[in-house]
């Protein structure tokens, strides 16, 4: 990477290399164990100029999203999580029957089935085709399409303005910033609302969270940046919300320049905590590499100690993070002997780089393990309730990341 995507500044600074992985959502399929895997670099960096961190653009979005492996309705908190934003929005925005709602990278309908519910007339825009097609059988309109400037328009030509466009968990997705923040503005009403989560690099520093580094990833976003890139594509920002989401994330609500007025205390509240922790600057990362190498240590020795004492440990979850961990870690089945996950479309198949098998989720309770290596350490509270029943036969629950933690839990 020789500058960055946002504004073309060559001083971009290293914060951590995580070596070089696959892609993360391309998981393999047993024909495909046998065949070679493209690798990329995975080393995070910093704009000295604009503060936004930032990952080469190895891949296209073309090569991950076209069909995808994840499906948010999986996850129950995440549901109820789209469910009262649903709820936020309408009472905040003051929406009605008269009023329209687009989604962009809007999965499976996760979202949109409460607006849908609701009787608000919406439209989702998501470029994988298979979960885009499990959202139109749950009733929402949706259309396979990335965003740019001249599909935004388009789409606001044949729809119509949107009052609100939601844009959750896809902000750090997209290499062309600015294109998609274009596209954002093509889709939104003159004096509509723009509402994107995307996770937070503070507390991504803060606690560690390394394994959401990855190839999908294109840049990860502090709200002084955040503010940056919507500016980018004639957005301003007017508020944001500090939530739980993907282990802490930022809610930001955005306007078109001409009505955004001045932004609310929160914004300025969470630009003095970025900088009290050093991120409008290079000082805040200073230490960042020592803790994931930390993390790396700390999980490899446990998983080798166990097996050297005929202990087994299976994990839980495939989510796409838990892949930049395994390959940094060097973690093959030998130390993990497989995972499981709740959504059918991954059963059979294997963990990009590492080759783990992925199986469903009733192959613990058969196996009774020693250990479950909880993955998608972000569903913490959800998770650790639904796997209790480990602890029936004396099994525990391990979690890696913010830090190696071992945990009794009863049925």
């Amino acid at each position: 990477m020789t500058s960055c995507r946002l504004c073309g500044s060559s001083a971009l600074a290293g914060v951590v290399d995580l070596g070089a992985t696959p892609p993360c959502e391309l998981f393999l399929t047993a024909d495909q164990l046998d065949e070679p895997e493209m690798t990329y670099p995975l080393h995070l960096r910093v704009c000295t100029d604009c503060l936004l961190a930032q990952l080469p653009p190895l891949i296209t979005p073309e090569d991950t999203f076209t069909e995808y492996a994840y499906f948010s309705s999986y996850s129950d908190s995440y549901v109820a999580h789209a469910r009262q934003l649903v709820a936020h929005a309408v009472h905040r925005l003051g929406l009605g029957d008269e009023s329209f709602v687009v989604e962009v990278a809007s999965n499976d309908g996760y979202l949109l089935q409460h607006v849908v519910e609701r009787g608000i007339r919406c439209l989702g825009v998501e470029p994988s085709v298979n979960v885009g097609e499990a959202a139109r059988g749950k009733g929402v309109p949706t259309v396979t399409e990335f965003l740019t400037p001249e599909s935004g328009a388009e789409l606001r030509a044949e729809h119509g303005p949107a009052d609100l466009v939601v844009a959750n968990n896809v902000y750090a997705h997209i290499p062309d910033v600015v294109g998609f923040t274009q596209g954002l503005r093509a889709l939104v009403a003159d004096d509509g609302w723009v509402s994107i989560e995307v996770q937070h690099l503070l507390t991504l520093i803060e606690l560690n969270q390394y394994d959401t580094i990855y190839h999908e990833h294109f840049q990860y976003y502090t709200v002084a940046s955040a503010q940056r890139a919507l500016a980018s594509g004639g957005l301003a920002l007017v508020d944001v919300e500090l939530i739980d989401t993907h282990g802490g994330s930022i809610r930001l609500w955005a306007r078109p320049q001409e009505v955004a007025g001045e932004p609310t205390s929160r914004v300025a509240d969470v630009l003095a905590a970025e900088k009290a922790a050093g991120l409008h600057e290079l000082s805040g990362y200073a230490n960042f590499g020592a803790a994931v190498a930390k993390v790396r240590r700390d999980l490899s020795r446990f998983l080798i100690e166990a097996a050297e004492k005929g202990q087994r440990v299976v994990g839980y979850g495939a989510p796409g993070k838990a892949n930049t961990l395994l390959n940094h870690c060097g973690i093959r089945t030998d130390l993990l002997a497989y995972t499981v996950d709740r959504n059918p479309y991954k059963h059979g198949r294997y963990t990009p780089g590492t080759r783990i098998p992925i199986l469903p989720p009733e192959r613990i309770a058969h196996d009774r393990p020693d250990y479950v290596l909880v993955l998608p350490w972000n569903l913490r509270e959800e998770l650790t309730e639904q796997l209790a029943y480990v602890g029936g036969w004396g099994g525990r629950l391990v979690y890696a990341i913010p830090r190696l933690e071992i945990v009794e839990v009863s049925p």
